[in-house]
């Protein structure tokens, strides 16, 4: 196939590549400030619908909504973040979330059901905000500090992954802590995915090592055996992703070029 951005290729660092939930289009964003989509064609070029420019705000990350009318973007070093509303074709800029007070606002989490938006704060705070009303509804706060989170298939729950290499499972209505354990092996937590039939829970570390554990076992045992541990990448485990059967998880590392395994 052609390359997806074969119209329009970025002048910086991509970070973002995304399927839409609904429609043949893929979106791409990255450091050189754009966001752009483009129709997908299979094997015939790829056009260019359109590209947004964020002034001055490198992306660090950027997600389609769940019902696929908006995308989210974040910036590497800002405590903002944007909305881009695709039906109206309006950039909305979302400035201070009220209640949270975070230097930087890089990594999130949107819940399967559209409703929440998942912040990861600094020193381990967790932020909940409505995605309706992008305000926050409660906040959360992991030992350590918080380097990854997932969450469930029928978003109940969210996994979040420690830099100490702690999975703490919280209860999403209560917003409660219902179980914690320590990911075998782990020196420093990367990366977190959860199966699309909740059966299984990924964990990715720096060390490259990428545990797979059953989600029942999680839930239980502090100290629980991974059903397996993938050691094929030798870098840093950066993503881990299932696919929508939970037939295959994609590992990858972004220290090293090609460093994409598929299990």
């Amino acid at each position: 196939c052609l390359p997806a951005n074969q119209e329009r290729f970025a002048n910086g660092k991509l970070v973002t590549v995304q399927f839409h939930p609904s429609a043949q289009v893929v979106m791409t964003a990255g450091h050189d400030r754009s966001v752009s989509l483009f129709q997908v064609r299979n094997f015939s070029l790829n056009p260019k619908i359109q590209s947004i420019y964020l002034e001055s705000f490198p992306i660090y990350k950027a997600r389609f909504s769940v019902n696929g009318e908006q995308v989210i973007a974040t910036g590497t070093h800002h405590s903002m973040f944007f909305v881009y509303d695709m039906m109206a074709g309006s950039i909305i800029p979302i400035p201070k979330v009220r209640g949270v007070e975070e230097k930087f606002l890089r990594n999130f989490e949107l819940s399967p059901d559209g409703s929440l938006m998942l912040l990861i704060g600094t020193s381990g705070y967790l932020h909940l905000l409505s995605m309706k009303t992008k305000e926050l509804v409660s906040s959360m706060k992991v030992n350590g500090r918080c380097t990854a989170s997932a969450f469930t298939p029928d978003s109940s729950k969210i996994y979040s992954y420690s830099k100490e290499g702690e999975v703490f499972i919280w209860d999403v209505r209560s917003r409660k802590c219902l179980h914690k354990f320590e990911d075998e092996g782990s020196l420093e937590g990367k990366c977190i995915a959860v199966s699309k039939n909740n059966e299984y829970v990924a964990c990715g570390s720096s060390s490259g090592v990428v545990n797979l554990y059953t989600t029942d076992v999680c839930l239980k045992e502090n100290h629980p055996k991974p059903v397996k541990a993938i050691m094929n990448l030798v870098t840093s485990a950066t993503c881990v992703t299932f696919n929508p059967t939970t037939e295959i998880l994609a590992v990858a590392s972004r220290d090293t070029d090609e460093a994409v395994k598929l299990v």
